[in-house]
């Protein structure tokens, strides 16, 4: 009876499978995956903890959808110029994902949400990396964001305009 199930099983989804092919093209496909939602989370957690517009939820969706539109192409096998096309197309969709967190004060001054939609950004990027086999890549990218969104990032920041200010004067 059970063999029956996992006979029957096997028939109905084998077909949906097949474009991993072996099982170890599946398990990395879903390393792939789970890695850019694990470096995605790590930076929409920073993002979650200073309350900012998107969080790890938003992070972990675009570092996961990179990835698994990399992965999909080159499952399909796409290649040279029509791979950047599929590089292009999501970059260009990030880009509107990002633009919708920046807003203007009533002043029109200031612009907010920058820096958040630079890690939407960059979240792609690393998502793209673990989408084309470069996890470790993705790792340096994600520790290079941690720490130009530290306290250390900012305060180098706040010291660079300090010093400008007192130039100009």
């Amino acid at each position: 009876m059970i063999d029956a199930f996992w006979q029957l099983l096997v028939d109905a989804i084998g077909p949906d499978l097949a474009e991993f092919g072996e099982v170890s093209r599946l398990i990395q496909t879903m390393f792939r995956l789970g890695i850019a939602a694990l470096l995605g989370g790590v930076l929409g957690l920073e993002r979650t903890l200073r309350s900012r517009s998107a969080g790890m939820r938003t992070f972990m969706l675009v570092a996961v959808g990179s990835a698994a539109f990399v992965l999909i192409a080159e499952l399909i096998g796409i290649s040279g110029g029509d791979l950047s096309r599929v590089v292009q197309g999501l970059l260009t969709g990030v880009g509107f994902l990002g633009a919708g967190v920046i807003f203007r004060s009533s002043d029109r001054s200031h612009a907010h949400g920058l820096t958040t939609a630079a890690g939407i950004w960059l979240t792609a990027s690393l998502g793209m990396a673990v989408g084309f086999g470069r996890p470790a890549s993705a790792l340096l990218i994600t520790l290079l964001a941690l720490l130009i969104l530290s306290p250390f990032g900012r305060r180098l920041e706040l010291a660079i305009k300090a010093r400008t200010r007192r130039q100009q004067k």
